[in-house]
């Protein structure tokens, strides 16, 4: 199993996808798996709630993110300005992700 290099908040560029998504530059809200994470504002899609009163919820076409492959992104280094790969850096106590392009410490 890959282990995924990036997690929660990072700012990540769109590379590959739907035309009006392609180059946004959001944070990561949430992983969902090694293959699959929820960006910000990215991938639109309209869900149809059913009205639940014991919950509260009104119920109609709510708006929320949709799920994207991992490999559509690319880590966002705001010194490259661009889309980067990502790196480790071992030390002997530590273990660093580096930007493999500038070679700034990202964590």
């Amino acid at each position: 199993m890959k282990r995924l290099k990036l997690s929660k908040n990072d700012p990540v560029i769109v590379m590959r996808g739907n035309r009006k998504d392609r180059g946004k530059v959001s944070k990561i809200s949430r992983v969902l798996s090694p293959e699959r994470i929820v960006v910000e504002k990215v991938r639109i899609v309209k869900e149809y709630v059913r009205p639940n009163p014991q919950k509260n919820i009104q119920g109609g076409i709510v708006e929320r993110e949709g799920s994207i492959p991992v490999g559509n992104v690319k880590y966002y280094c705001k010194e490259c300005e661009q889309g980067v790969r990502i790196g480790f850096l071992v030390s002997e106590n530590s273990k660093q992700r580096v930007c493999k392009k500038c070679e700034t410490v990202l964590d």
